[in-house]
């Protein structure tokens, strides 16, 4: 099923650890409808990063998953509202994000530098916050500065 024009379902749930684990991924009925919400914000940053195609690497996680990967007690992916992605045919990581701000064309509540991945979540509240994951023990800095 296909959440928008260049996204579909599956890609937003299909886990490698939920299938090695035996674990139900699927999402519920309000998780697709955030789900669809947050395909739309995905469609605005393929949009910035000049329509080229993006990999998402996770989105909703079951809370067995989120658990089982180590994601925050919190985690906008319970919810269908975050999605981790990369976009190698416009550049690393650390350009992706600078581009997603510096260009202003899609509201997010959080945009996280990751390891090897750009992180974007939606909610209500849209924060914009800019974030660059580091180490376990100081997990968050404010901005995207490697």
């Amino acid at each position: 099923m296909m959440l928008s024009t260049h996204f579909s379902l599956e890609e937003f749930f299909v886990s490698e650890y939920a299938m090695r684990k035996g674990l139900d991924n699927q999402p519920t009925q309000p998780v697709i409808d955030n789900l669809r919400i947050l395909a739309a914000t995905m469609e605005k940053v393929r949009t910035t990063l000049n329509d080229n195609p993006i990999k998402i690497t996770s989105g909703y996680r079951a809370p067995m998953v989120n658990a089982g990967v180590g994601g925050a007690k919190d985690s906008a992916h319970l919810h269908g509202y975050a999605a981790d992605f990369i976009c190698p045919q416009f550049g690393q990581n650390l350009f992706v994000a600078e581009t997603i701000v510096a260009r202003g064309m899609c509201r997010f509540d959080q945009l996280i530098l990751e390891y090897g991945w750009v992180h974007i979540s939606i909610a209500p509240t849209m924060r914009g916050m800019l974030l660059t994951k580091r180490s376990a023990e100081a997990p968050y800095e404010d901005g995207l500065n490697p």
